[in-house]
């Protein structure tokens, strides 16, 4: 039994969930005795490897070919299937991206398997991992075992694992070339979605400022967004603000747009229906900013201020001057 940890890079730059995925696999694999390794796959990203054998793990796997200088979903299940076939994990673990979202598929079936996707953590029974799941936009937890032969697939969701828990160490790097033709590849890659000049990824942002029906109108959403620059934060919205326009919508967090773990997450204005806490609720710090004091947003909110937000913002902004 052991547990891979498959980690994505883009350019040479690792996603931020990669090594939250890490984490989850040296937790698991303390937790089931088992040894942990890791895999990343791409060309001319030797520096990553050597950054990643200053992690605590058995065995990192450098995986290189031209053809995955760029991703495809036919190139990265090849040699990936061809990785998982000589590593010979029980466990492969993936983070919760758009990237794995379009290739876990059909890797999982091409091996007569199934995945189970966007788990938002784990627990071990009686020497088996069991992965908990959310349904219905998070009303309901479920517990998810796998059955039949190992190897079984695995993604979790951002925020899920705590990539500064991350336990250093030495591991030895091994360069793994899978066979793949030009034949096998169908799919042309094209310019990235989120390299538009619109586009903003809130997954990558430390510190994150979203706002809520409370704000009123759209004439005041400069007022948030003037908090955010005070904070060096970007600005996020619930799905109302992005639905009426105010904002655009690759700015909304919740079930319906983007998952969010940010150091820190301010909420404003925002009651905190489940569809919102189910994407930003994995934020290492969560404040929020309500006049209303039984709004769900508090229930997850490490600070809360029961205040109007015309009065509070504003007052933050200056104290935030002030101190720099």
């Amino acid at each position: 039994m052991s547990i891979l940890a498959v980690l994505e890079q883009r350019a040479g730059s690792w996603n931020r969930m990669s090594f939250e995925t890490v984490a989850a696999a040296q937790q698991l694999a303390k937790e089931l005795n088992t040894t942990a390794s890791a895999a990343v796959l791409g060309q001319g990203i030797a520096s990553l490897s050597t950054e990643l054998a200053s992690v605590q793990l058995e065995k990192v796997y450098l995986v290189e070919h031209d053809l995955l200088k760029d991703y495809t979903p036919d190139a990265y299940t090849v040699a990936l299937r061809q990785l998982v076939e000589r590593a010979k994990p029980s466990m492969v673990l993936f983070p919760h991206t758009y990237q794995v979202r379009d290739f876990l598929p059909k890797l999982a079936t091409s091996l007569n398997r199934v995945a189970v996707s966007d788990a938002v953590s784990h627990r071990v029974d009686n020497g088996q991992a069991v992965l908990v799941r959310q349904l219905f936009q998070g009303k309901v937890n479920v517990d998810v075992r796998f059955a039949g032969d190992a190897p079984h697939f695995g993604s979790f969701q951002a925020g899920a694992y705590r990539a500064d828990r991350v336990i250093a160490g030495t591991a030895p790097v091994e360069k793994f070339a899978p066979q793949i033709s030009a034949g096998q590849v169908r799919i042309k890659p094209l310019e990235l979605f989120r390299e538009s000049q619109r586009a903003v990824d809130l997954g990558a942002a430390e510190i994150i400022v979203s706002v809520g029906r409370g704000i009123k109108e759209s004439e005041n959403i400069p007022l948030v967004q003037k908090l955010a620059d005070a904070l060096g934060a970007e600005l996020a919205a619930s799905r109302p603000i992005c639905d009426a326009g105010w904002l655009p919508m690759e700015r909304q967090v919740g079930s319906s747009g983007q998952t969010v773990a940010p150091k820190m997450y301010m909420a404003i204005g925002i009651s905190g229906a489940i569809q919102h806490l189910v994407g930003m609720k994995g934020s290492r710090i969560i404040v929020a900013i309500n006049k209303d004091p039984n709004a769900p947003i508090f229930e997850v909110a490490d600070y809360g201020i029961v205040g109007d937000l015309f009065q509070v913002v504003p007052e933050l902004i200056e104290a935030i001057q002030k101190s720099k």
